[in-house]
């Protein structure tokens, strides 16, 4: 569970890879972290579930400064061992030359359209795999196929972001190239990804014109946090109002030298800024 909304539950977490045939193959991640074929509980397990969990709503009640402490503690404890997966996830990139990029949004900003042209037109010359987050569907792994891409679709269920844990799980199963770029798209929200370390080279935050130029001011972790902010769909600016030196000034007052690029990816323009961003960031290959 996310300690910081509240959302999620681990057994819910699914692994979904695709085959050549595009045939999914599914795996469940338990709350050891273990991918596991099939999942369910008998019904003893269900009944001693249901019983643990009305004795900690009980505790809860009778003491609840006690049960917010406990909270507190559960919480640094995954918040920690998250950030020790994640120093992982970094060393195991770094050794390999894999150039992990932290994609994170709202729900349609552009970034699986991103994406899908960034492989039709680099692919072929620059080894490229994607890790695709949402709650449930496969719908963005398979576009992500299609466009000649290999990617692992992992379904948080009710969880609002990828973690560490679950991009450890989700790089085993894809098995990317040494120099590889990898992608990580994750669950579309401007809250908590911003606040879990997956073991990412770069963070990208992409936000499109049609979402409001205050944005920044809005959700200032994100935006702080942001190594590239790319404001997308800017075919549609005549359309909206939205003022891009605005926008701009509002995400460098929270994150002074972050680097912001303007783009259609719809129409291509400002594509090139975008390779060039992709070249520079590459990480060696040892």
């Amino acid at each position: 569970m996310c300690l910081t909304c509240g959302c999620g539950n681990e057994d819910d977490v699914r692994i979904v890879t695709l085959d050549a045939q595009g045939q999914q193959h599914h795996q469940y991640r338990t709350a050891d972290h273990h991918l596991h074929d099939h999942h369910h509980h008998d019904n003893g397990d269900h009944q001693h579930h249901d019983h643990d969990q009305q004795s900690a709503h009980a505790t809860d009640a009778l003491h609840p400064q006690a049960a917010i402490t406990e909270s507190l503690i559960i919480g640094e404890a995954i918040l920690t061992k998250n950030d020790h997966l994640a120093r992982h996830n970094r060393e195991w990139f770094g050794e390999r030359g894999i150039t992990a990029l932290n994609l994170m949004s709202s729900p349609g900003s552009g970034k699986t359209s991103l994406l899908e042209r960034t492989i039709a037109e680099l692919g072929t010359t620059h080894p490229v795999c994607v890790i695709e987050g949402d709650q449930e569907t496969t719908f963005d792994a398979e576009r992500i196929r299609r466009a000649g891409a290999r990617a692992v679709q992992v379904n948080t269920g009710a969880g609002c972001h990828l973690d560490a844990p679950m991009v450890q799980k989700a790089v085993e199963a894809l098995d990317p190239d040494a120099g590889s770029w990898l992608f990580i798209e994750n669950v579309g929200n401007l809250v908590c990804p911003a606040l879990f370390d997956i073991g990412e080279h770069a963070k990208v935050v992409i936000i499109s014109v049609t979402e409001g130029q205050d944005k920044p001011l809005k959700y200032p972790h994100m935006f702080s946090t942001a190594d590239l902010v790319i404001v997308n769909k800017t075919d549609l600016l005549p359309y909206v109002e939205f003022d891009l030196e605005t926008f701009s000034g509002y995400a460098r007052s929270l994150n002074h030298g972050v680097e912001i690029m303007a783009m259609s990816v719809k129409a291509g323009d400002g594509l090139a800024n975008w390779y060039a961003w992709l070249q520079s960031a590459s990480a060696p290959v040892k």
